[in-house]
């Protein structure tokens, strides 16, 4: 009964976000696209924050503060490096500052700004891409390891195999190579979402290291059935840098 319950909460949360999602994909709105991911960023910024056992509590307004900006600045995905700067030369004034205090202006922070800004050159449909090519390395990964998978694909995350993770990352490569024709050449979108769907494992893999170093099972309880905010969008935050930093190179 309690599996039954878990897979209830489960799908309803699911449809419930993948709605939310998708009429701010709609409105396609910068001003409601910049709310909606500065509220996924603040809830990720505090379980980051407890992951990475950072023991200052008052960094979320300067994380709010930080979005503040990002909404007038040309180059949000730059600011978390400025950021840095500025601590690196604050951490150089007080010697009782301490770099774990950091970590969570680059994780979640470097991952949603670039998200933001993709949003801003490229429009919303790359954002609909870096969605379909995460998610169908998810749903690729647990159906074709679970239906052949046997071999371990790392200590990090007992659970996944090789067999599931070639199977999603080969899932997410061709159709969201269809995706992809949207917003740039057919070879081009191959691509980049064969390198987003491999770093999306690698994001996973970052959060369950992160994890299972502060003893936890989820980041959260914020979704029920699902965890935290960090566990949905832990491919995304590797996912968007990979595919910003390629469309710009590439394209």
């Amino acid at each position: 009964m309690s599996i039954l319950r878990d897979s209830k909460e489960r799908i309803i949360t699911g449809i419930v976000l993948l709605a939310v999602v998708a009429v701010v994909g709609l409105i396609d709105n910068f001003f409601v696209m910049w709310l909606f991911l500065g509220a996924v960023y603040l809830l990720a910024f505090k379980e980051a924050v407890v992951l990475f056992g950072v023991e200052k509590d008052n960094l979320l307004p300067y994380a709010a503060a930080l979005w503040l900006i990002a909404a007038i600045y040309p180059y949000g995905d730059d600011l978390f490096v400025l950021a840095g700067v500025a601590y690196a030369g604050a951490v150089a004034y007080d010697k009782n500052l301490k770099w774990v205090d950091f970590l969570p202006f680059i994780y979640p922070t470097a991952g949603l700004l670039f998200i933001l800004t993709m949003y801003e050159e490229y429009g919303v449909l790359s954002l609909v891409w870096l969605l379909g090519v995460v998610a169908l390395t998810d749903i690729g990964a647990y159906f074709v390891g679970k239906s052949i998978g046997k071999t371990k694909f790392c200590e990090t995350s007992p659970n996944k195999t090789l067999e599931g993770v070639i199977g999603g990352v080969a899932l997410a490569t061709f159709v969201g190579a269809y995706l992809g024709v949207f917003v740039v050449d057919f070879w081009i979108a191959l691509v980049i979402s064969f390198m987003v769907a491999l770093s999306s494992i690698f994001g996973d893999l970052f959060e369950s290291s992160l994890k299972r170093s502060a003893g936890v099972k989820d980041s959260g309880d914020l979704l029920p059935g699902h965890g935290g905010i960090l566990d949905r969008i832990d491919g995304y935050l590797f996912g968007a840098i990979v595919m910003l930093v390629l469309l710009r190179g590439l394209v």
